[in-house]
């Protein structure tokens, strides 16, 4: 039982003997003590003074005097400021601790509970390679995954592939286009940034043909729309020409307010004539055109799709295993998305959604704050919702998962809100287990991402950049200290892939999930900032005054200092910041407490002496508490997917 456990069980117990009043220990709160104050931990007492019709202050005497004289093997001292109740626990508490702990591989890690979840995460498309935002989406979810093991649940990863539609028929078009047969051991490329190459190049295409149609248009030939194009050009122009002559009579000195509204709405509406034109493009008929004779099976199309998709999963995994992403199952799009269909008709047979004029399917979803869905276009055909119902229900029926947790942007908020609400509308047993871990987009210093422009940091690129980066300043650090030559070459290219790993994993994990965050390189790989090398050099530090001191008496000690207190209440919080990552699904819990750990050591380190300690005992001790803080640096970082060299 965790310290703080132990410590609102004790408090109930003695408000019910001092008080005669029955208390909750989930209703005791309690926090670790301010630096500013003595004590280790504090125990709220507002709560109580109206329920027990004392004073603060009186009531803390009380209560502190009970504590103490009652449970003298867990407090020695306490303190009341202002309503709140510091206890000092006693040494020996913390002692017996140590010695329970200390050379416990598996510390912090919880016996299996029976829950089964299931974690979806990286859901790539096969049009382009993993990028920056990829990154953070495998890290978020590998780690909940694992912190979720740790804190004893049983879990199934797995992926998504969105390996159909436009996007994809987009990249084939072009290699047709313009490939000239080549392939990626033709031109030495990965499979998925060849193919990412070609679906940049469709878009450089469509621009150029799309500016073409439109300058054709201007000159009076309209030849390449329909007439219900035509008619939609004419309503864009006509408003156009209206928010125009609304413009021409904003005030000079209302401009800066009025006129850049009318601006933007004048550009949206231009955008809209690009868009018009832009389909009416041969190269995106030839598209849509593709992606009919996809869905009918076409042979041809059918086989370039499997060949130029093959190149893609190969190139997908050569990225997952360097950057240590993996998969218990796989589903592809291709084969989920006809799911869903069935569960439309039974839906609409118990008056779940309803069926307009037009033949299509909808829910209404207004009583629930949102609006009308649709589940089935009016060509019977489903849209992105239908398949994802589906799949709910096949992954429940496959595995039996408690809860289901999709790690996806938060522009996709609405869509996962939407899914849930029609699963428990439609009664399916895979409903409330629905979670979506929404995630802030990665940006860069300059700006956001864009696929189709060929603007996204690409995930092999920014591995390799770091890896680079982290070669050489570990060459340069290594030189200068003249312990290049302690390492192999083999060692060496170990250590600088997983500094740069370390680096990107922990730069992408230390921000909570749900906020947007700038990726800044050069800072993610700073062994003195908030960085996961800074981590893994505290515990090589540590691994080294181990080898240099070697392995800890069985000398006990009796005593502790402030400073190696301050080290056994941080290594104590371990499990509980395992079971607060996981129940919130947040791994910079995990990467701010080890960071915080390693901070703490080198304080610890700095201050007091291993090797010229007071006594044995207090050697024995110090060499407890390194290897002690060694091994759960090690299981942090291990949650978070990184590993943690020996020697650094």
């Amino acid at each position: 039982m965790s310290i703080a456990a132990q410590i609102k069980q004790a408090a109930a117990a003695a408000i019910t003997q001092l008080y005669g009043v029955t208390v909750e220990e989930k209703d005791v709160t309690i926090n670790a003590t301010k630096p500013e104050f003595t004590g280790d931990y504090t125990i709220v007492l507002f709560g109580f003074v109206k329920q027990l019709k004392k004073s603060p202050d009186e009531l803390g005497q009380q209560l502190g005097t009970y504590l103490v004289e009652n449970n003298p093997h867990l407090f020695t001292a306490f303190n009341v400021i202002k309503g709140f109740l510091n206890l000092e626990v006693a040494a020996s508490w913390w002692l017996q601790f140590l010695q329970q702990q200390y050379n416990n591989p598996s510390y912090g890690f919880q016996p299996q509970t029976g829950k089964k979840v299931m974690v979806e995460y990286s859901s790539p498309n096969t049009n382009k390679p993993l990028h920056l935002g990829h990154l953070r989406n495998n890290f978020l979810g590998w780690s909940i995954a694992e912190i979720l093991k740790a804190n004893g649940q049983e879990v199934i990863k797995t992926c998504v592939v969105n390996d159909r539609g436009i996007h994809i028929c987009k990249s084939m078009i072009a290699w047709q286009l313009f490939g000239n047969g080549e392939t990626p051991e033709s031109t030495g490329k990965k499979g998925d940034h060849l193919v990412g190459h070609y679906y940049v190049l469709f878009n450089d295409e469509l621009k150029k043909q799309t500016k073409t149609l439109l300058a054709a248009f201007e000159q009076g030939d309209k030849s390449a729309f329909t007439e219900a194009e035509l008619q939609q050009i004419a309503k864009h122009r006509a408003k156009i020409a209206e928010l125009e002559g609304i413009l021409q009579q904003v005030p000079a000195d209302q401009m800066a307010k009025k006129g850049d509204s009318l601006k933007e709405k004048i550009k949206s509406e231009n955008e809209e004539i690009t868009d018009i034109a832009a389909n009416a493009t041969p190269v995106m008929k030839a598209t849509k055109q593709m992606l009919l004779d996809w869905e009918n099976g076409v042979p041809e199309v059918i086989d370039l799709w499997k060949r130029m998709n093959g190149w893609v999963y190969k190139g997908f995994d050569a990225t997952y295993q360097r950057i240590g992403s993996d998969f218990q199952k796989t589903y592809y799009e291709s084969n989920t998305y006809l799911l869903g269909k069935d569960l439309v008709e039974e839906g609409l047979k118990k008056g779940v959604f309803f069926q307009k004029e037009d033949s299509s399917v909808w829910i209404d979803l207004t009583a629930d704050g949102l609006d009308e869905k649709l589940v089935r276009r009016k060509d019977g055909t489903s849209v992105y919702i239908t398949q994802d119902i589906g799949l709910a229900e096949l992954k429940q029926k496959e595995y039996g998962a408690e809860q289901s947790i999709y790690v996806v942007g938060d522009e996709q908020n609405y869509h996962f809100r939407v899914l849930k609400l029609i699963c428990q509308k439609l009664g399916l047993p895979s409903a409330d287990g629905i979670y979506h871990l929404s995630y802030g987009m990665v940006e860069l210093p300059t700006g956001k991402m864009k696929s189709r422009e060929g603007t996204v940091v690409d995930a092999d690129d920014l591995v390799a950049s770091l890896i680079d980066t982290s070669k050489e300043i570990t060459m340069q650090k290594l030189t200068e200290i003249g312990k290049l030559g302690d390492f192999t070459q083999e060692e060496l290219d170990n250590l600088f892939e997983m500094i740069g790993l370390a680096g990107l994993k922990f730069f992408l994990l230390r921000v909570d999930p749900k906020k947007k965050m700038i990726f800044n390189p050069e800072e993610s790989i700073d062994v003195h900032g908030f960085t996961g090398p800074f981590v893994q050099y505290t515990h090589a530090r540590i691994k080294s005054v181990l080898r240099n001191f070697g392995v800890a008496g069985s000398h006990s000690a009796s005593t502790l200092l402030p400073m190696e207190k301050g080290l056994l209440i941080q290594l104590e919080q371990f499990p509980a910041t395992i079971a607060e990552a996981a129940a919130e699904h947040d791994p910079s819990k995990v990467a701010i407490y080890v960071f915080n750990l390693a901070q703490l050591f080198n304080s610890f380190f700095s201050e007091l002496s291993i090797g010229n300690a007071e006594s044995q005992e207090k050697k024995d001790l110090r060499l407890q508490l390194s290897q002690f803080v060694a091994q759960t640096i090690h299981n942090a970082m291990q949650l978070l997917g990184i590993r943690v060299p020996e020697r650094m």
